[in-house]
């Protein structure tokens, strides 16, 4: 199956209209190659997937994830090859899709659930049901163009759950609902899966995937890199971004221009209980992060900020750390300095970490920080499903 776009507008509608004048007069599209402007959002995508089977859709953005399930569900067709859909589908791939704004949240669950094609008596008897899901008593008779987004996805969700779909098609609306309705759906899906439906979730956060999809697919700029565990694709997935990542570990694109004193972090490494550097911290692990600094004459009462945050994970603060607040004073001698925080264990999930460090004099008078050190953590054993790492030991006893 292949899919290609234009990235120019006025040779898109050229191209457009070329193309319906070949359909009309039996010629078949030109779908093989590319003409001027184009590109292949997919191409040779080629996969089955099986009736109760959870599918987890991985990949960067522009990958083609949302054009892929725009095409299952038959709001666009591909310009080559075939799809083959058996039952019936409820996609959830745009915040609002098949909302009305001008129509309230009542009316709108009615012409939302008829497209999805349940009859009028069958909506009756669920919109109890829906309405008690979404929580939206409060705004049922409001405009659904007074909703925010994190409303018109609960409706949304709450619409294509109770249809009973074969099939539902996920696209990161559930992201932008509150942390507790966001539970609540995954449970629901838990449900849905018992109830053999089948589903196809897109998702930036690994654990979503792991947790709740049996298979994974990988899309890279257009072509499936892999189909199978969910486990291995996710490695595979994280891999390929460790490499693309690489290049800026240690980068000086992280420095600021502005040069604030002759205080100067050098460089910020990760080492193993040996002291010795290593390129990848691993889960579970003793060691130290490092950060070396020049520095032109002596200072006392230093102050460290260090924040890390989940690059994987829409960017959210995952650990911060100050010596202030650990009530530890931190003293260097002009000349070459290292200045380390010591692991037992690291509790970092494997994946990709973007780290930002401040030193300042006395809390007040920046000395020298760096805005983004990307670094990628792994792992030699399986411990992408939790949040973070917990060290612990198994004991049997008998009373």
């Amino acid at each position: 199956m292949n899919k290609k776009f234009c990235d120019d507008l006025r040779r898109s509608l050229l191209y457009g209209v070329k193309d319906i004048g070949r359909e009309i007069v039996g010629a078949g599209r030109k779908s093989d190659r590319l003409r001027k402007s184009e590109f292949w959002a997919l191409h040779d995508i080629s996969f089955s997937i099986s009736q109760g089977q959870s599918v987890g859709l991985i990949g960067s953005n522009g990958a083609g994830k949302s054009t892929l399930l725009r095409i299952i569900s038959g709001l666009i067709k591909p310009d080559a090859g075939t799809v083959k859909v058996k039952g019936r589908v409820a996609p959830l791939i745009a915040l609002g899709a098949g909302f009305n704004p001008i129509l309230t949240g009542r009316e709108n669950v009615f012409v939302n659930m008829a497209i999805l094609g349940l009859k009028k008596e069958e909506i009756k008897k669920k919109f109890d049901e829906v309405i008690d899901f979404s929580e939206l008593e409060h705004a049922l008779d409001m405009p659904v163009q007074t909703y925010s987004s994190g409303m018109a996805a609960r409706l949304g969700f709450s619409c294509a759950i109770f249809t009973h779909p074969e099939i539902l098609l996920i696209d990161e609306v559930l992201a932008v609902g509150d942390l507790r309705f966001r539970a609540k759906c995954y449970r629901k899906l838990a449900e849905l899966k018992k109830l053999n439906t089948t589903f196809i979730m897109v998702s930036h956060s690994p654990q979503s995937i792991l947790s709740i999809c049996d298979v994974g697919m990988y899309l890279k700029k257009g072509q499936l890199m892999g189909f199978g565990a969910t486990t291995d694709i996710m490695n595979q997935y994280e891999a390929d971004l460790s490499k693309l990542d690489l290049r800026l570990v240690n980068s000086a694109d992280g420095k600021p221009k502005e040069k604030y004193s002759n205080f100067k972090i050098e460089k910020i490494f990760f080492e193993d209980a040996e002291h010795a550097e290593v390129v990848y911290p691993s889960t579970g692990r003793p060691g130290n992060l490092t950060v070396s600094v020049e520095s032109d004459k002596e200072y006392d009462n230093l102050n460290i900020q260090i924040a890390i945050s989940d690059a994987s994970l829409y960017g959210e603060r995952t650990l911060f750390f100050n010596n202030a607040i650990d009530d530890f004073t931190i003293s260097v001698k002009k000349g070459f300095n290292r200045i380390s925080l010591r692991f037992p264990y690291l509790g970092l999930n494997p994946g990709l970490y973007t780290l930002k460090v401040s030193i300042y004099q006395d809390e007040l008078h920046l000395l020298d920080t760096i805005e983004a050190f990307n670094f990628v953590v792994k792992s030699d054993f399986p411990a992408r499903q939790s949040l973070f790492f917990q060290s612990r030991e198994w004991l049997v006893s008998q009373k």
